[in-house]
């Protein structure tokens, strides 16, 4: 018997398991279905470690970035994961983008980041010679860092302290009980008083197999990405961003030095056929099934058809995507680019066709589910999972 058992082993449950136990002494459990932790979104994004600058000042979104950024400085430095504070490039490359430059640097400011720097034309020369653009913002407190390698060490923490880690545990079947529940694997049961869902791709269905209705539904996105050839490396120092479309949760084709060398370009956003696969053909007939069933789908492509367009013809067609990488960096051709891997972002879908950009949890009796933790979900993890935590605390003890 457990008294919590968090259903998830990727960066943000290993989070709320820290949390829990440093916070508010209870020693959890955390079930992962995959025989290593953080197989999913925690292990195929571009490990970023973001600033803080694009969120809404005063928003949970922009506290728990520049508090789990300092946070995660903090734990790599204290457990000996390697990581760099690099700094990034944010470009406008045509007026429009000027003026939202313009307001990207008054959040920033709001929000409280050092160093922010504004430079014209001439002067991002000095951190990225190869970039172009009519003006950009220097962020220097935004870095790089692999989030394998934080949430295994998360993992060592929790365990030296007593907490159960069990990787290749599938939760087949919730039952409910007066003392809370039985969470049936492949092969054996746990039991646990209380429960917390942080199944990312999966977590809309946890929560129905718990008996909740989560009122939104997970669309799978798969993020493609290419890398600079071997020797073309120069191009790029650090990394580079193109200012974002506001209407819009994805950041835009950008440029990401990876901590073990090389630079990721990309990511194309298109739809996946399958929540898990890493692959450009990978196919689940219940994850379609799921996404072309589901009403608020098609409300979406209604909405955003011609951003979908625009993301398939890059996907499909290398020049469309050079073409688009190009400015920002004009020098690059498409001998320069070499297929990557990719990802695949949990994007929760409202009925109505709305994205779900902010976080959502649901809550029931005994149990919480994080139903949406978007980016900057793995900079914000630490300062999240003490978010979570203290919800599932006072939900415990109502007072």
């Amino acid at each position: 018997m457990s008294d919590v058992a968090i259903i998830g082993g990727g960066i943000v449950g290993l989070a709320v398991a820290r949390a829990l136990l440093h916070e508010h002494g209870v020693v959890p459990v955390v079930l992962e279905a995959e025989q290593r932790l953080a197989s999913h979104q925690t292990g195929h994004n571009s490990g970023v470690i973001h600033s803080g600058l694009y969120y809404k000042p005063g928003s949970r979104k922009a506290r728990d970035c520049v508090a789990g950024r300092d946070a995660m400085y903090a734990f790599c430095r204290e457990h000996g994961v390697a990581y760099e504070r690099c700094g990034k490039l944010v470009v406008a490359t045509t007026e429009e983008q000027t003026g939202a430059l313009d307001a990207l640097e008054r959040r920033g400011r709001a929000n409280g980041l050092e160093g922010l720097l504004r430079v014209d034309a001439d002067g991002m020369g000095e951190y990225e010679p190869h970039v172009r653009g009519r003006a950009a913002l220097w962020v220097p407190e935004t870095g790089i860092v692999d989030f394998t390698r934080v949430a295994e060490a998360l993992a060592t923490e929790l365990r030296s302290k007593g907490a159960t880690i069990r990787t290749g545990w599938h939760v087949r079947r919730v039952e409910r009980r007066p003392a809370g529940f039985v969470l049936h694997g492949e092969s054996e049961e746990l039991e646990a008083s209380h429960l917390i869902n942080c199944a990312g791709l999966q977590s809309d269905r946890v929560a129905r197999m718990c008996g909740l209705d989560p009122g939104l539904r997970i669309v799978p996105f798969r993020g493609e990405y290419w890398q600079l050839a071997a020797g073309r490396d120069g191009l790029v120092r650090n990394l580079v961003y193109p200012v974002p479309d506001p209407r819009l949760p994805f950041l835009g084709v950008h440029f990401t030095r990876k901590l073990g060398g090389g630079v990721e370009v990309g990511p194309n956003a298109v739809l996946a056929w399958s929540r898990e696969s890493y692959s450009r053909t990978g196919f689940s007939a219940r994850d379609t099934l799921a996404t072309l069933s589901y009403a608020g789908f098609w409300r979406l492509i209604a909405r955003h058809w011609r951003f979908g367009i625009g993301e398939l013809h890059r996907s499909l067609i290398k020049t469309a995507f050079v073409r688009d990488a190009r400015r920002l960096v004009p020098d690059l051709g498409a001998a320069d680019l070499e297929r990557d891997g990719m990802g695949i972002r949990a994007q929760a879908v409202a009925p109505d066709g709305a994205i779900v950009d902010d976080f959502r949890i649901l809550e029931g009796e005994r149990m919480l589910h994080v139903l949406n933790a978007p980016s900057p979900a793995a900079t914000a993890s630490l300062a999240i999972g003490r978010y979570i935590a203290s919800r599932a605390r006072a939900a415990r003890n109502p007072a």
